[in-house]
């Protein structure tokens, strides 16, 4: 299956789950938290959804409720996108937001002069 196909179908899955969970009414899932990315096989067989939660002490939560509403997902995916097969879900902790946040931290921290530009590259007549 092409890769731009899939990639087609990760947005729509993400699309379709941020406004699939939105609706929910479980305890555990009515946080902050942000699906960040979707990586469904090619074989359309199994999804893995990046889910990005604000407070971390609710994390583990967070993915319990997910995982119980795994099917009420996968319901709500076949229902809207159509596709032959509906990718089993498999919910999983995303740390790419601390990961760039500790990177920016790093980068704004280092001292680096600016360089002042050379007269002998200065073409002026």
């Amino acid at each position: 299956m092409s890769q731009t196909r899939i990639g087609r179908i990760n947005e729509e899955m993400m699309k379709e789950l941020s406004t699939a969970i939105r609706g929910m009414k479980d305890p555990r899932v009515q946080t902050m938290l942000s699906i960040t990315a979707v990586d469904t096989a090619t074989d359309l067989r199994t999804a893995k959804v990046y889910v990005s939660v604000f407070d971390k002490t609710k994390t583990k939560d967070v993915l319990k409720g997910l995982r119980s509403a795994g099917g009420y997902l996968r319901r709500h995916i076949g229902d809207t996108l159509g596709l032959r097969y509906t990718p089993e879900l498999t919910f999983v902790e995303d740390h790419s937001i601390e990961h760039g946040a500790r990177i920016f931290d790093l980068l704004s921290t280092l001292d680096i002069p600016e360089e002042e530009p050379d007269e002998e590259d200065n073409d002026e007549p």
